[in-house]
């Protein structure tokens, strides 16, 4: 199969998934959060990922997401959709039904509780691989599934054709070294954390998936492409002034606080489904400074947004 995965390079956004008060999916929110992430010059989108809080979507429901996410990319950006977990045989389900819908690829997560071996990751990623067609970026995120894919089978994984790239949401960039040691140049390697998407361009990595991304696109996808040019002075200057932003994103688990900050910019209602809570007052007394010190909260009526 021909290596033509370029179109996943650079900031593709780990989409909130926007609910009414009755936790019911608001469509017609999420049809505007992805126009308003497309005419920002995002690169490409992920729905159904943990920032979309995936683990609580039944499965018609993810479905649905990831159908809307193509009906508003069409051909626009490409659509990177979220399919894993710890049941291999439903994963490959999921993942089928994922590229019939017209999904460009898929983003799949390390089985979690099961704590399979290296060997299992391996035989696990290679099974849903060989099922489908579409490109599959692994999703390691050790902080959050206690499951790491090591370099070694990293490596390995990279030899099946349309395993494509890795998510590398492990926190540790001596990881990410050795993984861009030992993989081709055409495998993609993401930053799956927005603080240290520089550090990981510059070991060779293509690019970053993003949660600050849901409320700043423009600039998540600037900082992300001038470090792909080499243009670091530049892409600091943009960390520079949304670090507080990217921080203040977890000082909750996530997507607690990013949909909270959304709801201040006035794109959507702050809407959770439980384990997920709203974050406290004193988190989100933190999060309006933080938007107000970034210049976010004046930015709602200058671009009117909703």
């Amino acid at each position: 199969m021909a290596h033509n995965y370029d179109m996943f390079k650079g900031c593709g956004t780990a989409l909130v998934t926007p609910f009414r008060s009755d936790e019911s999916l608001d469509e017609v929110t999420f049809r505007e959060l992805i126009r308003r992430q497309i005419e920002e010059g995002i690169d490409f989108i992920v729905p159904c990922g943990t920032t979309g809080e995936s683990p609580t979507l039944d499965h018609d429901e993810h479905l649905r997401v990831v159908q809307i996410a193509i009906q508003e990319a069409k051909g626009k950006v490409p659509v990177l959709a979220g399919a894993g977990g710890y049941n291999t045989t439903h994963v490959i389900k999921m993942a089928r039904e994922v590229e019939g819908l017209g999904a460009d690829g898929i983003l799949s997560v390390t089985p979690y509780y099961n704590k399979p071996t290296q060997e299992g990751v391996y035989q696990h990623f290679k099974a849903i691989a060989e099922s489908i067609q579409i490109p599959v970026v692994l999703y390691s995120v050790q902080p959050r599934t206690n499951v790491n894919i090591d370099p070694v089978t990293v490596e390995r994984l990279s030899q099946i054709p349309n395993i494509v790239g890795i998510k590398e949401a492990s926190g540790n960039l001596s990881q990410v070294a050795s993984i861009a040691n030992r993989v081709s140049k055409d495998f993609l390697i993401f930053s799956g954390d927005d603080a240290v998407t520089l550090p990981v361009i510059s070991l060779g990595g293509q690019g970053l998936i993003s949660v600050a991304s849901n409320e700043i696109p423009g600039p998540m996808s600037q900082l992300t492409n001038k470090a792909l040019k080499g243009d670091y002075e530049g892409a600091r200057a943009i960390q520079a002034t949304f670090q507080p932003l990217l921080e203040v994103n977890f000082i909750e688990s996530n997507p607690g606080p990013a949909k909270l900050a959304m709801e201040m910019m006035g794109l959507l209602e702050a809407n959770y489904r439980l384990p997920i809570l709203r974050p406290n007052p004193e988190s989100e007394k933190k999060i309006r400074e933080v938007l107000l010190q970034c210049g976010l909260l004046e930015q709602r009526s200058l671009t009117g947004v909703r």
